[in-house]
């Protein structure tokens, strides 16, 4: 094989899937792998490489790999480590880039989730040739990855643009990062989740949501119904898109992008929550930034934004930018 590959790698809350991938953004091979199933990091990591290397042997890949973008919940660029992640099961601060390191043998950069899948839209998908847009990934949990005048922002400490944990309802559910209201406790997976339970409860309109399990009521079981009509699971998009609107109204105000892309399993909800997104967040903006920002899902919906972002950070990282 003549193209020079990288890995990317995307760590869910629910799932890790990564990647070989060329410069040009080909994903050669792709695995999946359940993160919950792991109780320790180091187990994580120990599947990971080897099934990396067994793929690598399949490929016809005999060159050394140039490097491994990993994307994951609270990843510190700075640091390599993931730290304190509200959404997985390891406790404290993880050291994920040395492990890697030490199991292929290779350069490793890490960053946050949603700052690799913001990469991979502006390399690969919608945002190409944008300076100014935000990617807000949308499943197990709520991240953001924030693009300003053509810069990946990081802050100060690495953790810049959790705009998932920041609070969107006064004294609110309580989160998993210890806090009330914020954003991801309403529009995420067990944000819906926990909706629809409130709304089956509140009001006692005929719903097939009725019939289903409470452990069975994922985002994708009540957008079902709601495209089918149900007036319960239509109800549970509104509310959940009419608080992802308002909250996009100040991020607009205080970044003015071009476009906000909706990436992840909720996201594929599509105008169920897009619709009522948009309506709220024009309806909740200062005069000067209306019909100026568009909402829109990912352009990569369906072809691993995260992995690809993860991977476009490699190439960016250990190639020198060519």
């Amino acid at each position: 094989m003549k193209n020079r590959l990288v890995i990317g790698a995307d760590i869910g809350g629910t799932n890790t899937a990564l990647g070989l991938v060329t410069e040009r953004g080909e994903i050669v091979s792709e695995m999946k792998f359940s993160t919950r199933a792991f109780d320790q990091p180091q187990g994580l990591v120990a599947a990971l490489s080897e099934e990396i290397k067994i793929r690598l042997v399949e490929v016809g890949y005999d060159e050394p790999l140039l490097g491994f973008g990993l994307g994951a919940p609270n990843g510190n660029i700075y640091t390599g480590m993931v730290e304190q992640a509200p959404n997985l099961v390891w406790p404290g601060n993880v050291d994920l880039r040395s492990m890697f390191q030490e199991a292929l043998h290779i350069p490793v950069v890490l960053t946050n989730d949603a700052n690799a899948a913001a990469i991979g839209e502006m390399l690969y998908g919608g945002a190409k040739g944008m300076r100014n847009f935000i990617v807000v990934t949308i499943g197990t949990g709520l991240g953001s990855g924030i693009v300003a005048n053509g810069d990946l922002l990081y802050g100060h400490t690495g953790f810049a643009g959790e705009m998932g944990h920041t609070i969107a309802v006064q004294g609110g559910r309580l989160c998993t990062c210890g806090r009330r209201g914020c954003l991801e406790a309403y529009v995420s997976a067990r944000g819906i989740k926990q909706t629809a339970m409130e709304h089956l409860m509140a009001y006692k309109t005929p719903s097939t949501l009725r019939e289903t399990p409470f452990e069975n009521l994922s985002p994708k079981v009540v957008s079902q119904a709601a495209l089918q009509g149900d007036p319960i699971a239509i109800g549970i998009f509104s509310y959940t898109g009419e608080i992802l609107g308002r909250h996009l109204a100040d991020a607009v105000a205080y970044l003015s992008p071009e476009a906000i892309f909706l990436y992840g399993g909720v996201a594929s909800a599509g105008n169920l929550l897009l619709e009522p997104a948009r309506k709220a967040m024009e309806e909740n903006m200062m005069p000067i930034y209306r019909g100026r920002t568009r909402i829109e899902l990912s352009n990569l919906h369906g072809k691993s934004a995260a992995i690809l972002g993860a991977a476009a950070l490699a190439w960016k990282t250990f190639s020198g930018g060519k």
